[in-house]
């Protein structure tokens, strides 16, 4: 019988690490540059619904929140934290300049929502913590960055559709690993 590899909790951990510093600038990336729509002084759109369109970024910002749980579950509290104050600093540094002080007001304070809310949550479950963890986090980063970017709160019923769709996407994953890590006695 072949010998399954399994990641240390702790190498799973720095993976889950180097995605979420890695969500900021592909976010970054995604807003002025690829879409199905480039707004003039604006964002890059693409659809998330049917009738509804979001800046392209959305997409990594949703994932970033699901891997900042997951940062948490393998390194610890401390770690998350750290990886937050470092996603703002990078998301500043990486941003457009009109953007600046949106993309890290919003990250700092998404993840600082989404933390709070996975913190006491984990402990019921893994899907259901970064669910509704996921859900207040991709509802401040949409509302905060919107309002500071643009003055406007235009595209955010996209926003959060578009976030919640990776979340969504990310949840058979975190199931797997929910029960991967019952199996190992990790949970």
């Amino acid at each position: 019988m072949p010998r399954r590899m399994i990641l240390s909790p702790r190498l799973e951990g720095f993976l889950f690490l180097l995605g979420f510093g890695l969500c900021i600038p592909i976010a970054n990336w995604l807003i002025g540059n690829a879409g199905t729509v480039c707004v003039p002084n604006g964002p890059c759109l693409i659809p998330v619904a049917p009738g509804l369109m979001a800046p392209s970024g959305v997409l990594m910002i949703g994932l970033a929140l699901v891997l900042r749980d997951l940062v948490q579950r393998r390194l610890g509290l401390g770690w998350a934290a750290t990886a937050i104050s470092a996603g703002t600093v990078l998301s500043a540094f990486l941003a457009p300049p009109a953007l600046v002080v949106a993309s890290a007001t919003a990250f700092f304070l998404s993840e600082a929502a989404d933390l709070v809310v996975y913190t006491p949550l984990q402990r019921r479950g893994l899907t259901r913590a970064v669910l509704a963890s996921s859900a207040v986090g991709l509802v401040v980063d949409s509302v905060v960055f919107l309002w500071l970017a643009f003055g406007s709160l235009d595209y955010l019923a996209g926003q959060v559709i578009g976030k919640a769709w990776m979340v969504v996407l990310a949840l058979p994953l975190i199931a797997l690993l929910r029960r991967r890590d019952e199996r190992l006695g990790l949970a």
